[in-house]
């Protein structure tokens, strides 16, 4: 069976050159491409920190263990992406190249400080440089009594290559950080052009050492692994769970170097002196032609949008539910009917507008709620902490576990705790992902519940950013249900069963199993069998297996999968009755829907949780059903909009290779469609 799965760090490779390919797609707006290049980057850098680091780990202390779907190693997979890394650099810098050439056209770019011809300009940074910059930098030459220095996380450096007076050769570093406030600095004699603040310490470097001859400079950038679990510490010395997190941050920052990116520039003997400091392999360093750190195009879009707006995508506005009614209280209105809203295609006001009615109802009793990722400026967190100050009950689970926004959870829990919200921390070994709350509603009909289920974050800038659904419901059983489940996390324990929702770990898989089994039952009857997944990433050995069962049983399958996919669809004999299309777009796909059956007997769930094993085995997920037939159909309707795109979706092949969908039907981009739907 291994000829139908894929290496999961392999398949993610695939799905970040996607996004690259988007900054090279002659149908992107050229502002876009920017973004989609430095999205690029930040996804890699982060594929680094995490799957690279866990590798090496996994390398050392783990030699001979092997992926369960290729049988690789932690060494050879290390090998294989490195190697596919290396070509994916070279792409980036052409592609990037490509877009500079594109600006030029414009009258806009990004111009090197060797390219300048204009005397005024040269002096102007020459001056600039004395006076803004050179008060800030921190040199330093490597000796013995000067070792190596630590070389934080993703920052600038310039290493350079020095001769003293008698000829003896030293190394030299540079620290960037401190002038990088100000990246792009606009060019006097040359309007809609800048140059990098780093190309300008380079070129003025030897003011920096200037006792010594510069032979060779070069920027360098180092990734650091941030493969950091809490589960390998202990709560000893620590006053509580929170400040062990806090601890374990600051740890995070020290890790093993995972890669160094360089500029051209040095020579090989500097090059394995570098190596050699940071304990890392020549398949660890990575040359590339085009800035090391691309964060600078989010200013630059800035300055774009303001004088050629018509280089980036037409402002798209998140229109009011149709089944919302502005001018009746939330409460009242969920209390009636369920309510879906389908982020960015709608706003998420009507939630936002649901917590602020809860926070001063006198019928509400209590808001119980599950937070993952949230803003800096959380509406929702303001909400929550109003209602605990009218004297309601407030319980949060707070994930301080996600990673790279732990300190922002931190942040919040702290605010919340002082404000009266009873604040709890998730369970040992388990994050808590799923989307959840629960708002207890007291009047003369007794009691009753008002749930929201979400496939996303409470993040009312992601929601501008990324696909994903909010069911809001007056289920009472679903209430009930919701209600166990947050009582089992105030214990700290997870929840074993329940009827309508799945619940991971403990039987959401199994559940899932139920209703594929019943399909396999069906095909097998000669009956129409029918299974849909719309999820970010598919990786659990179990799910696949079941996936090759049940297609080789005869039922239809189609899969919308965002990024990661370990199993190949249409291999003869085993996954010939898959589809697996993949949409990378101008919004972020992240809604995760199940769809099992056909007619009357089909069901529906949207839920919080990705078919791979960390979702499934390792994290608290739930998965909601959509009982209302309109609601139903509309989710439904918007699975097989998406597998008719053929502007944005990408066929998997048995192969392992993408495909854009190209085909003789009219245009169809599925994000754009939602929005003229909404109109």
């Amino acid at each position: 069976m291994d000829i139908c799965m894929e290496n999961r760090e392999l398949s993610w490779l695939k799905f970040n050159n996607r996004v690259l390919l988007q900054a090279k797609d002659k149908d992107v707006p050229l502002g876009e491409k920017l973004s989609f290049i430095s999205i690029f980057q930040s996804n890699l850098d982060e594929f680094f920190m995490v799957r690279i680091g866990s590798l090496y780990d996994q390398m050392l202390f783990y030699p001979a263990s092997k992926d369960n779907k290729t049988g690789m190693t932690a060494q050879q997979q290390l090998s294989a992406c490195l190697k596919r890394i290396t070509y994916l650099n070279k792409k980036k810098d052409q592609i990037y190249q490509h877009i500079l050439d594109e600006l030029n056209v414009l009258g806009w770019g990004i111009v090197k400080y060797k390219d300048l011809k204009n005397k005024e300009d040269r002096k102007y940074f020459g001056d600039y440089f004395e006076r803004e910059i050179l008060p800030l930098v921190s040199p330093q030459v490597i000796s013995k009594r000067q070792p190596f220095p630590f070389l934080k996380n993703r920052e600038l450096y310039i290493v350079v290559q020095l001769e003293s007076k008698k000829g003896k050769r030293k190394m030299g570093i540079v620290s960037c950080s401190n002038a990088m406030d100000q990246r792009l600095i606009a060019i006097p004699s040359m309007q809609g052009k800048f140059i990098l603040v780093e190309d300008i310490i380079l070129h003025f470097v030897s003011k920096i050492f200037s006792k010594y001859k510069i032979k060779n400079k070069a920027f360098i950038r180092v990734t650091r692994s941030a493969d950091i679990d809490e589960d390998d510490h202990s709560l000893e010395g620590h006053e509580d769970y929170r400040e062990m997190m806090e601890t374990l941050i600051k740890q995070r920052r020290k890790l093993n170097p995972m890669r160094l990116e360089m500029s051209p520039g040095l020579e090989d003997l500097e090059v394995l002196m570098l190596m050699n400091f940071l304990n890392l392999k020549k398949n660890q360093v990575f040359t590339s032609n085009a800035p090391l750190d691309l964060s600078f195009t989010s200013k630059l879009r800035d300055y774009l949008r303001f004088i050629h707006p018509e280089i980036f995508y037409k402002r798209l506005e998140a229109q009011n539910s149709l089944l919302v009614e502005n001018r009746v209280p939330m409460i009242k209105q969920i209390l009636k009917k369920d309510i879906l809203l389908a982020y960015p295609f709608e706003s998420m006001s009507p939630f936002l507008r649901l917590l602020d009615e809860a926070s001063r109802d006198p019928n509400v009793a209590s808001i119980k709620m599950t937070l993952y990722r949230v803003a800096k400026k959380s509406k929702i967190i303001k909400s929550l902490i109003e209602a605990a100050e009218n004297g309601k009950e407030v319980v949060v689970l707070v994930e301080l576990r996600a990673r790279f926004d732990e300190e922002n959870n931190i942040d919040w829990s702290k605010r919340l705790e002082e404000s009266g919200c009873r604040v709890i921390y998730g369970l040992d070994g388990l994050k808590v992902h799923s989307k959840l709350c629960l708002i207890t509603y007291k009047n003369n009909q007794g009691v009753q519940y008002i749930c929201q289920i979400g496939t996303g974050n409470y993040n009312e800038n992601t929601a501008k950013l990324y696909t994903d659904l909010s069911l809001m419901t007056s289920n009472h059983e679903i209430g009930e249900e919701m209600n166990t489940i947050f009582n089992h996390l105030s214990l700290g324990e997870t929840d074993n069963d329940e009827k309508l929702l799945m619940v991971a770990p403990n039987c959401m898989i199994s559940k899932i199993f139920e209703r594929i089994d019943k399909q396999i039952a069906l095909a097998k009857e000669g009956k129409e069998a029918y299974v849909g997944f719309k999820c970010n990433s598919v990786t659990s050995k179990e799910m696949i297996d079941k996936l090759i069962e049940a297609s080789q049983a005869g039922v239809k399958i189609d899969m919308i999968v965002r990024g990661i996919c370990c199993i190949l669809p249409g291999v003869p004999g085993l996954t010939e009755n898959i589809n697996i299309i993949s949409i990378v777009g101008r919004y972020l796909e992240h809604s995760r829907i199940y769809i099992f059956g056909t007619g009357e007997d089909q069901e529906v769930f949207i839920s919080s949780a990705d078919l791979m094993t960390r979702n499934l085995e390792r994290r608290v997920e739930v998965a909601a059903p959509v009982l209302d037939e309109k609601l139903k159909k509309r989710v439904v309707g918007m699975f097989e909009t998406m597998l008719q795109d053929n502007v944005k979706a990408s066929r998997l092949l048995s192969d392992g290779t993408y495909k854009r969908v190209k085909n003789k039907k009219p245009p169809l981009n599925s994000q754009e469609y939602f929005f003229k739907e909404r109109q």
